[in-house]
């Protein structure tokens, strides 16, 4: 018999520790006869100070991982919009206060939340789900075809302690 754990407090806050420089903004969804609206991005809001310059749309089949990847020089700004997808972080920056924390959730269409990943930390998406999710990213810089900002670990590799009952070794 396994006893579970603690993963929020009775207000429903996490109890885990972000990762430097990682943010999350829960986002509601309005729902009513006709359909539904969900803002995904407001300047107004504060959530990055870097403008907006690129955005494009991702899908994940079900039970299928898109990462581990990592960039050096942009952050990505990405919103959980459809079906589950659980995120992995690793913060490999040396100088930073969280160096070798993981974090993990889950978003989508019950949870959609827009969330900031600073270069330096290594993330994968993980659809958990039985229908394809799909977000949308925004990073801070316009991808560069001729040298992108973009860098790749295996599913299953000697830098980040993590796996889950889905990577096959």
């Amino acid at each position: 018999m396994i006893r579970d754990t603690q993963t929020v407090y009775a207000n429903g806050k996490s109890i885990q520790k972000l990762i430097d420089g990682v943010n999350i903004r829960k986002l509601n969804t309005i729902a009513d006869e006709r359909g539904s609206v969900c803002e995904m991005y407001d300047l107004r809001w504060g959530f990055h100070n870097e403008p907006l310059v690129y955005v494009y749309n991702v899908s994940i089949r079900p039970h299928q991982f898109k990462g581990w990847v990592c960039h050096k020089y942009q952050d990505d700004r990405s919103f959980f919009e459809f079906g589950e997808i659980k995120i992995v972080l690793y913060d490999d920056r040396t100088n930073s206060p969280t160096y070798k924390q993981l974090n993990e959730f889950v978003f989508g269409t019950n949870n959609r939340a827009l969330v900031s990943i600073p270069a330096g930390v290594w993330h994968l998406f993980a659809n958990i789900g039985n229908i394809d999710a799909v977000f949308v990213n925004m990073p801070t810089k316009p991808y560069n075809h001729e040298d992108p900002d973009k860098y790749r670990l295996p599913l299953i590799n000697e830098l980040i302690p993590y796996r889950n009952e889905y990577m096959n070794p």
